[in-house]
Formats: C-alpha cells, structure tokens, sequence
C-alpha cells in the first residue's frame, strides 16, 4: 500500500473530497482503482482561514511500483509502514509444557501489568496477576462511596484496584514515547478488541473515558483467563524472599500466603507508598525523581472551544477542545498544564486516610460542563526535599495533609477563586464557575496547601497562560488542591535487559518504577518487560531490548 501525509482538506468537506484529493495526489483517473483507508487524522487550528483537517491515507493501487517511482521525492508519498506486531520468539508454549516451568507473577493490574499480564498470556506462559485492589466493577462501588459519601476504602479506590489509576481518567492514549516497533500500535489494536472505539487507531489524540475502560478491562482479564492465567485480587504483597545471592525466589501476601516466584513484574503504580517502604527494606536499589505539584483549575469548557476553535467550535469532529501550556517562571520554576481533561470533572484521587488528592476524569463524550486540568511546578530532588528515595512520598503526604485540614478534614477539596489566588486572598465564596470536584469543595486560601515557590510560579504563570488563552485567568476559573501524583516520586533502576539492578528475577516496569507517563506508554513497557521476561525465562540474551523505554506522555 501507498501512504500519503499532509492531506489538508476543510473542516466541513463532503466525504468524496478525500476520494478525490487522493486522486489527485497520486495522478489517479476516475476509472482508475482505489481502496482507501485512514491512517491518521489531526486538525491544524493555527490557520486564519479556517480549521483544517490534515490526513495520512493508506491507499492500494493497480501500479503501486510505477506511482512510487513518479513521486521521486516527494516526502509526501511513500509506501505504507508495517505496523504489524512481532513479538519476541521465546517458543512460550514448549516452556510453559517444561517439568520445571514456573509461572511468572506479575503484581499490579494497571496498564503495565494489563498488557505485561496479556503479552505473557499470549505467549502460553500462564501468568498469575497479583492486584492489591478488588475487580474493576468492585471497586469502582468503593471510588464512588468516597465521592459521594466521604468514605475511603484504602485498598480499594482511584489509584488501587483493577485497571489502575488510568481507569477513573480521561483515557488520553497518546504518548511521546520513542516507538520503532510499534509497540502503541499493538496496545490500541488490543484495546479495540477489548471494545474501544476503532477511531482511536487513527484519530490524532485519541481518548476513551472511564466507562468504556471498565469494560475493556474484564474482556482483557477474561482473554488473560482463557490463555491460562489467573489472577488473584485483594493480594497485597507484603515481603519479597530472596535467595542468598538477592534473587526472588517467592512473595509473602499480605494473608501471610507465600507465592513461590523466580520471574516477578513489578508494575504497582506511582502510589504504592508501602511497597515502596518494603522494598527499601528489602534493599532494593531506588533513586528518588522529580515530580511536580500544583493544583486542579477548572474553566467553562465553552470559554476553552471558543479560544482554540473560534467559529467553528462545536464541530462533532473537533469535539471538547483541550490545550497545553508551558512557563518559566522569574524564579526558576517551571509551570504547565498536565492531564487536560476536556468537558471533564475534578475527582477525589487519595489512596491513604486524612489526605486529599485531586486528579482530572472525563467519559468518552467529553460532555461535562467544565474543562479541568493540573497546573503544576517541577520539583527538585536535593533542593527541596532530600536526595533520598522515599523523601518524595514524605513530601507529598505533607501537603495532602495540609489540603485535607484546609479543606474540613472530611475529604472536601480546598478551593479559591482565581482572582482571589492571585491579589493573595482567601476565597469565602465562589463564582459563576461551579466546582465538579465530589464530596465538595471549601473556599479558603490554597497558599497553604502548597510551597511558597509553587504559589509564587503558579501566579505568575496564570497571567502569562491568559495570553495566549483569552479569559484563562478568568476572575470566577476555580482552582482546586492538590495535585501531587502527577508521576512516581522515585525510580526503580533495570538494566537493558528489564532487571533490576540489584535484585535478580524482578522486573521493575511502568509508572510506578519511573518508566511511564500515562495509560499507553505504561501500556507499552508493560509489553516490553513481558518480553524480557519471557526472554529470560527461555534463557536467552535480553540485553538492549528495552533501550531508550523511558519517555512522557500527556498523562490522565
């Protein structure tokens, strides 16, 4: 097939335009043959004249050689690439038959631990999954208790159970991550099977929302099921053995079961606080990492489509706008805008008793009344809290707990007014912007729920962002606190082959080992480490399979 790029047509064209633009970029006749497909498809708003939608199409063609060689070099035209997926050959099913086979454990079932749980499946190496959490459907009953009645269940919640913190999100699946294998490309095909939408195989920024995620989540664990593998949920895992020569040889559960374990992904999340205390304990290399801090801001989604949009906002093809913003503050800080979450809410995202955490959730539609996003400062491992492993979560459990006194001590949210955040002013009402954040929000002074350098660069960011968003500094835009979980506050070092540095048989992987921003790049180091998994387990070289892994996306 023939791949073309840059094929720019108006918002509003008739479906033939493509047909014909494609015609004509090829030098095809109307008698001609063409089968079409669509690759990709973004927008570019930056034009005056109007939004233009900007394609990539497959095209099969009669002469495919001879167009190929009339297009000379022109960029624009070129053969389609292979995206096709090939995983690493470990010959799984002869393994998993071996009298010596031992299942490999993977502990978490988010994104990372979903797609490393389904690749091994799929290989025939019957994983078991470990969830410290219950079921999806489950756990969502105890998310919405503490939403709508203040009651948090620990182990059971936005960031703890079943599918992960990316579950109650905006489903955001696009990813900076360096990918020459096509590795994303798998984890939206799987995604699709499960009962995603197919448009998020070529729509530029696609998303899913939290409901459809519940859903793909059980299709993915019953195809997990059906291949052999099994998992176990409420199953924290409180101790790592190790041999003599600090190589997993099993888990202890938090039940006191003891899981005999050679082969173990460790895809916990970026809130597994505790686990990260007992692996310290177990002298497990880490390195603390920087995060960020800041807060919820919430704006009329209308306000938002007419900056990006202008006129022709609405439009069922553009649908919610969203944005990204960027600022280097006077005093050294960096300021932008993490986890946008158009025509989304504000959602209460603690995992621990006596703190509040905000994050951002949006459904498929996108169809809420409120844009949300974090808007956050960079923070400094040595500068301002210690150079040390677990000096990060310290920090974080600090302010949350401000955030929670400052908003009643029952998991309301302190909130303020923009224009009061800004002239240094408590809030004591707010505006015509209606907060979306469940239990509820208390007006009062955010400045004391986070560091002064945070308030400081954040003031100074949200003028700056109003100039090229009209109305972003809106006096009545409601500002929510805090928002601490932006990214592990630590990193598990691995080597090429996806092992720890230190600790033989454990696979650190994902968001909560320092490896990925958001539900597709952790998705795709998940199939990364699965492989070097099954690699090693066949006793073959892993090394250089996960280079350049790490990488950022637009998280949420």
């Amino acid at each position: 097939m023939i791949r073309l790029t840059e094929v720019r047509l108006p918002l509003d064209h008739a479906p033939e335009a493509l047909i014909a633009a494609a015609r004509a970029r090829l030098g095809l006749a109307d008698a001609d043959a063409l089968d079409l497909r669509v690759a990709r498809r973004g927008y570019d708003a930056r034009r005056r004249g109007g939004i233009m939608l900007v394609y990539s199409l497959d095209c099969a063609v009669a002469d495919e050689a001879v167009i190929l060689a009339k297009a000379g070099e022109d960029a624009r035209i070129g053969p389609s690439p292979d995206t096709s997926y090939r995983p690493v050959d470990v010959e799984g099913p002869r393994l998993a038959r071996g009298e010596a086979f031992q299942r490999p454990v993977v502990i978490g079932a988010g994104p990372c631990g979903l797609m490393a749980g389904l690749i091994l499946a799929q290989m025939g190496l019957r994983p078991l999954i470990l969830e410290r959490g219950k079921a999806v459907r489950e756990r969502t009953v105890d998310t919405f208790a503490l939403w709508r009645r203040s009651v948090l269940t620990p182990e059971s919640n936005v960031q703890f159970g079943e599918g992960g913190a990316g579950t109650f999100s905006d489903g955001k699946l696009y990813s900076q991550v360096s990918d020459p294998r096509h590795l994303g490309r798998k984890v939206l095909e799987e995604f699709v099977r499960a009962g995603a939408p197919e448009e998020i195989l070529f729509v530029s920024k696609p998303h899913i929302g939290t409901f459809r995620l519940v859903s793909m989540v059980e299709h993915i664990r019953a195809e997990i099921e059906a291949a052999g593998g099994e998992y176990r949920f409420s199953a924290r895992v409180d101790e790592l053995m190790l041999d003599e020569q600090r190589s997993v040889r099993g888990l202890r559960l938090s039940d006191g079961e003891e899981v005999a374990a050679s082969h173990v992904v460790l895809a916990i999340g970026h809130s597994a606080r505790d686990t990260f205390s007992m692996l310290e304990a177990a002298g497990v290399e880490m390195q603390s990492k920087p995060f960020s801090i800041g807060v919820r801001i919430e704006h009329p989604q209308s306000l938002i489509d007419a900056d990006r949009f202008g006129p022709q906002a609405g439009s069922p093809l553009l649908g919610a706008a969203d944005y990204k913003l960027a600022h280097h503050a006077s005093n050294g800080r960096g300021v932008y805008s993490f986890c946008m979450c158009p025509g989304g809410t504000v959602v209460a995202a603690t995992s621990e008793e006596g703190r509040v955490v905000t994050n951002g959730m949006s459904q498929y539609s996108r169809a809420e009344r409120n844009a949300n996003a974090g808007i956050v400062v960079d923070l400094r491992p040595g500068e301002d809290y210690p150079d040390e492993p677990l000096a990060g979560v310290a920090f974080q459990r600090h302010w949350e707990r401000q955030a929670f006194l400052a908003g009643g001590g029952d998991y309301r949210a302190p909130a303020q007014r923009v224009g009061d955040f800004l002239a240094g002013r408590a809030s004591t009402s707010l505006g015509s912007v209606t907060p979306s954040y469940r239990p509820g929000v208390t007006p009062t002074d955010l400045s004391a729920c986070l560091p002064d350098f945070a308030v400081e660069a954040i003031r100074e960011a949200l003028p700056a962002f109003a100039r090229k968003l009209p109305g972003f500094a809106m006096e009545d835009a409601v500002l929510t606190g805090v928002e601490t979980r932006t990214s592990s506050p630590l990193r598990i070092p691995r080597g090429q082959d996806g092992r720890s540095l230190n600790t033989g048989g454990l696979f650190p992987a994902g968001e909560g080992a320092g490896y990925a921003g958001g539900i597709l790049s952790a998705a795709i180091d998940g199939i990364r480490i699965a492989e070097a998994v099954a690699l090693s387990m066949a006793g073959r070289e892993a090394t250089g399979l996960l280079r350049g892994s790490a990488g950022k996306e637009q998280a949420g």
